[in-house]
């Protein structure tokens, strides 16, 4: 399995009789990776690169494959960072406006609830990392698939565009929308001057 490729710098070590160095217990010594190295292993055994969901080391597992000169793994590394950050991804939010008090009661303060995110599981991972909340959405079938239910650990719309912008997003579309109920009566609580103001945006990302 180890010397499969035979440009590989594995042939080199393990195909000469003084390529690789070993303990005093007669074990082969290599100073790398060994956790990533179980993904070159796979893929030396399988021909294709099969990696855990969410993860998360791309950038290192290319560098352990430029280093044991493993071409066919750098091309499947190449084509599955590629594959992975393309894509659409949504961001929704439904907001009202807080009057502010005390003197204060022309003052309008946009008041966010809560900031919803929709798309393919492994590219909103990719992107909003420890910052999504993934508690709502019970289907951990792949990374591949695609959700409605995610939705971000912080109100701060500004801080999801950011991070969609620093990943290569471009907004292409946006709407929205007044969701204020004039008739329904108000659970007890409610600020009524907030009710009447509360909406609901969607903006529209894309990354070719």
């Amino acid at each position: 399995t180890l010397i499969k490729y035979k440009k590989s710098l594995l042939f080199q070590l393990f195909n000469e009789k003084e390529g690789c160095e070993k303990d005093n217990k007669g074990r082969y010594f290599i100073d790398r990776d060994g956790v990533l190295f179980r993904y070159i292993l796979d893929f030396l055994r399988d021909n294709y690169l099969n990696l855990p969901e969410g993860f998360r080391e791309m950038s290192r597992l290319k560098n352990e494959a430029e280093y044991f000169k493993l071409a066919e793994l750098n091309q499947c590394i190449d084509s599955s960072i590629s594959k992975g950050k393309k894509g659409c991804i949504t961001i929704g939010y439904r907001g009202s406006f807080q009057f502010g008090k005390d003197g204060l009661a022309d003052v309008k303060f946009r008041k966010l609830s809560r900031i919803l995110v929709c798309g393919r599981v492994a590219l909103c991972r990719e992107v909003f990392g420890d910052t999504l909340n993934e508690s709502r959405d019970p289907d951990h079938a792949g990374s591949d698939r695609y959700t409605s239910r995610f939705f971000l650990k912080h109100c701060f719309i500004e801080q999801a565009f950011d991070m969609l912008y620093d990943e290569g997003f471009h907004l292409v579309g946006s709407c929205g929308s007044g969701t204020a109920g004039s008739i329904a009566e108000l659970k007890p609580g409610v600020d009524t001057e907030e009710n009447r103001w509360n909406h609901y945006n969607e903006f529209v990302f894309i990354k070719h």
